[in-house]
């Protein structure tokens, strides 16, 4: 389990949208914009599941994904993969489902996908591109 730093968890709540990746269990992969994203702590990453079909399933079949943060807004890139699990009661859940309710009603808010971060790489250009920071 690995944990951000202080820049890194900046750049995490700077970013706007965050590309999830996910692969099913047959390696089909899948890539989809995510805008409810919270940093609960340095090893956490709360997803909310207003509209994922094929994240979800791919979530399901292999309890992997990886997000990318990046924007002008970062300064910087870095992708972070992580072990998921869903959740779809309880605290935790009710917590994230007041956070997208209060941004809009229309949103369902479906599940919560937990992201505990194993891993987290620079994605940046230059010579060490893709190497792992964590």
């Amino acid at each position: 389990m690995a944990e951000l730093t202080d820049e890194m968890k900046e750049m995490v709540e700077k970013a706007t949208v965050f590309p999830l990746a996910t692969a099913s269990r047959n390696g089909e992969p899948n890539v989809a914009p995510m805008k409810s994203v919270w940093l609960t702590d340095d090893r956490t990453i709360w997803i909310a599941d207003n509209y994922m079909k094929k994240s979800l399933a791919n979530m399901i079949e292999n309890p992997r994904a990886a997000i990318y943060v990046w924007g002008p807004e970062t300064k910087g890139c870095l992708q972070i993969k992580g072990d998921v699990r869903i959740v779809t009661s309880g605290p935790d859940y009710e917590t994230m489902r007041a956070r997208v309710k209060a941004v809009s009603e229309r949103f369902p808010a479906k599940s919560l996908v937990v992201l505990t971060i194993t891993g987290v790489f620079t994605c940046a250009p230059g010579d060490e591109a893709g190497s792992q920071l964590l």
